[in-house]
């Protein structure tokens, strides 16, 4: 179930289905953009721009009617097939976060254009956890304490919760967490 949201600039209308889409490193992400118009088309042209905060947005590739012209740079990583003008991002990497501009020129007695922008969030898988004891020797029973140390090497938006039998843990007198 998809809430579309619409750029409408006279008698062109854009959708897109969200204007935030996270997606996973590694994994190919598919932006999908649907238009539609009330005019007869002898040309449709299809940009995709991408940017960064505080950068001058690039241009990844474009296509007027069936002909697309790549950035050669990013040829291999971006895919459009029009009329489609959805874009195929194959892999995402994290480098890849940031807004995706679509814009649409349909040309007929005139020349009807619609934007949309989407932003696009990287999510890193998280790497297998690793517990680590101090003192490693262990504690004995009723004497001393011992320290639990979770780390993982990579991933984004890492929570961490510590269980007991199958149950959450919380901060007591026994256990206390940083």
């Amino acid at each position: 179930f998809f809430h579309f949201y619409a750029g409408i600039c006279s008698a062109l209308k854009l959708t897109v289905p969200s204007h935030t889409i996270h997606g996973i490193e590694g994994q190919p992400l598919h932006l999908t953009v649907d238009y539609n118009f009330n005019a007869t088309a002898s040309e449709i042209q299809i940009i995709w721009l991408f940017e960064r905060p505080q950068s001058n947005p690039k241009y990844l590739l474009g296509s007027v009617n069936q002909t697309v012209v790549p950035d050669l740079e990013y040829q291999h990583k971006f895919t459009l097939i029009p009329p489609n003008a959805s874009l195929m991002i194959n892999p995402l990497h994290i480098n890849d976060e940031g807004n995706y501009i679509v814009k649409v020129n349909v040309r007929g007695n005139g020349t009807i254009a619609a934007s949309q922008k989407i932003q696009v969030a990287v999510d890193v898988p998280v790497t297998k956890p690793i517990v680590r004891t101090e003192p490693s020797s262990g504690v004995v029973e009723y004497v001393g304490n011992i320290t639990l140390k979770c780390t993982v090497g990579r991933g984004t938006r890492v929570v961490y919760q510590w269980m007991k039998n199958g149950k959450p843990l919380h901060a007591s007198p026994n256990y206390t967490f940083s």
